[in-house]
Protein backbone atom coordinates (compact mmCIF):
# COMPACT_ATOMS: atom_id res chain seq x y z
CA UNK A 1 0.00 0.00 0.00
CA UNK A 2 1.64 3.00 -1.13
CA UNK A 3 1.51 5.57 1.48
CA UNK A 4 1.94 9.62 0.75
CA UNK A 5 3.83 12.09 3.33
CA UNK A 6 3.36 15.84 2.93
CA UNK A 7 5.60 18.08 5.04
CA UNK A 8 5.86 21.93 4.88
CA UNK A 9 2.46 23.66 5.95
CA UNK A 10 1.92 25.40 8.96
CA UNK A 11 1.52 29.40 9.64
CA UNK A 12 2.26 32.46 7.47
CA UNK A 13 1.53 36.00 6.90
CA UNK A 14 0.36 37.40 4.34
CA UNK A 15 3.07 38.06 1.23
CA UNK A 16 4.78 35.06 2.83
CA UNK A 17 6.32 31.99 1.34
CA UNK A 18 6.11 27.85 2.05
CA UNK A 19 7.23 25.15 0.41
CA UNK A 20 5.33 22.08 0.47
CA UNK A 21 7.08 18.11 -0.65
CA UNK A 22 5.15 14.86 -0.97
CA UNK A 23 7.19 11.84 -1.03
CA UNK A 24 6.28 7.69 -0.49
CA UNK A 25 7.34 6.32 3.01
CA UNK A 26 8.41 3.50 0.63
CA UNK A 27 10.44 2.71 -2.37
CA UNK A 28 9.65 5.37 -5.61
CA UNK A 29 7.42 4.62 -8.61
CA UNK A 30 6.38 5.37 -12.11
CA UNK A 31 3.64 7.74 -12.54
CA UNK A 32 1.70 9.60 -14.72
CA UNK A 33 1.18 12.59 -12.65
CA UNK A 34 1.85 14.46 -9.77
CA UNK A 35 -0.40 16.92 -8.16
CA UNK A 36 -1.47 19.36 -4.98
CA UNK A 37 -5.26 20.03 -4.28
CA UNK A 38 -6.67 21.75 -1.61
CA UNK A 39 -9.72 22.60 0.25
CA UNK A 40 -10.88 25.14 2.47
CA UNK A 41 -13.21 25.23 5.02
CA UNK A 42 -16.94 24.63 3.80
CA UNK A 43 -15.60 24.35 0.21
CA UNK A 44 -14.79 21.85 -2.55
CA UNK A 45 -11.34 20.46 -2.92
CA UNK A 46 -9.71 21.53 -5.90
CA UNK A 47 -7.01 21.07 -7.93
CA UNK A 48 -3.68 23.74 -7.53
CA UNK A 49 -1.17 22.33 -9.83
CA UNK A 50 -0.20 19.39 -11.45
CA UNK A 51 2.93 17.75 -13.18
CA UNK A 52 3.38 15.42 -15.80
CA UNK A 53 6.25 12.57 -15.57
CA UNK A 54 7.15 14.53 -19.31
CA UNK A 55 7.44 17.77 -16.92
CA UNK A 56 4.04 19.36 -18.57
CA UNK A 57 2.49 21.37 -15.74
CA UNK A 58 -0.89 23.08 -15.22
CA UNK A 59 -1.96 25.60 -12.59
CA UNK A 60 -5.44 27.08 -10.88
CA UNK A 61 -5.78 30.51 -12.30
CA UNK A 62 -5.87 31.88 -8.29
CA UNK A 63 -2.08 30.89 -7.96
CA UNK A 64 -0.32 31.55 -11.57
CA UNK A 65 2.56 33.31 -10.98
CA UNK A 66 3.18 32.66 -7.49
CA UNK A 67 2.67 29.43 -6.91
CA UNK A 68 5.55 26.68 -8.97
CA UNK A 69 5.44 22.89 -9.09
CA UNK A 70 8.17 20.59 -9.39
CA UNK A 71 9.09 16.96 -9.47
CA UNK A 72 11.94 14.40 -8.92
CA UNK A 73 10.90 11.16 -11.01
CA UNK A 74 13.46 8.93 -9.93
CA UNK A 75 12.23 9.94 -5.85
CA UNK A 76 8.50 10.14 -7.00
CA UNK A 77 8.81 13.20 -5.19
CA UNK A 78 6.67 16.52 -5.48
CA UNK A 79 7.21 19.91 -4.42
CA UNK A 80 5.01 23.48 -4.51
CA UNK A 81 7.10 26.55 -3.78
CA UNK A 82 4.42 29.05 -2.88
CA UNK A 83 5.12 32.53 -2.99
CA UNK A 84 3.22 35.95 -2.58
CA UNK A 85 0.59 33.98 0.22
CA UNK A 86 -2.86 35.40 0.21
CA UNK A 87 -5.51 34.62 2.96
CA UNK A 88 -7.75 32.80 0.35
CA UNK A 89 -4.62 30.53 0.31
CA UNK A 90 -5.58 29.13 3.22
CA UNK A 91 -6.51 25.20 3.07
CA UNK A 92 -5.60 21.47 3.67
CA UNK A 93 -3.42 20.87 0.36
CA UNK A 94 -3.25 17.62 -0.60
CA UNK A 95 -0.66 15.63 -2.53
CA UNK A 96 -1.97 13.35 -5.67
CA UNK A 97 -0.22 10.81 -7.40
CA UNK A 98 -1.94 8.78 -10.45
CA UNK A 99 0.32 5.75 -11.53
CA UNK A 100 0.03 3.24 -14.31
CA UNK A 101 -0.60 -0.37 -13.21
CA UNK A 102 0.21 -3.75 -15.23
CA UNK A 103 -2.69 -4.21 -16.06
CA UNK A 104 -2.95 -1.17 -18.21
CA UNK A 105 -5.25 1.31 -15.65
CA UNK A 106 -4.44 4.02 -13.44
CA UNK A 107 -4.54 3.93 -9.70
CA UNK A 108 -4.50 7.06 -7.75
CA UNK A 109 -2.67 7.98 -4.16
CA UNK A 110 -3.61 10.92 -1.89
CA UNK A 111 -1.63 12.18 0.79
CA UNK A 112 -3.52 13.08 4.50
CA UNK A 113 -2.58 16.87 4.12
CA UNK A 114 -1.26 19.69 5.40
CA UNK A 115 -2.50 22.71 6.82
CA UNK A 116 -1.49 25.55 4.79
CA UNK A 117 -3.34 29.22 7.33
CA UNK A 118 -1.97 32.31 6.12
CA UNK A 119 -3.27 35.65 8.15
CA UNK A 120 -3.92 38.80 7.01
Amino acid sequence: QVQLVESGGGLVQTGGSLRLSCAPSGSSFSFNSMGWYRQAPGKQRELVALITSGGSTNYADSVKGRFTISGDNAKTTVYLQMNSLKPEDTAVYYCNVRAPTTAGWTVEYWGKGTLVTVSS
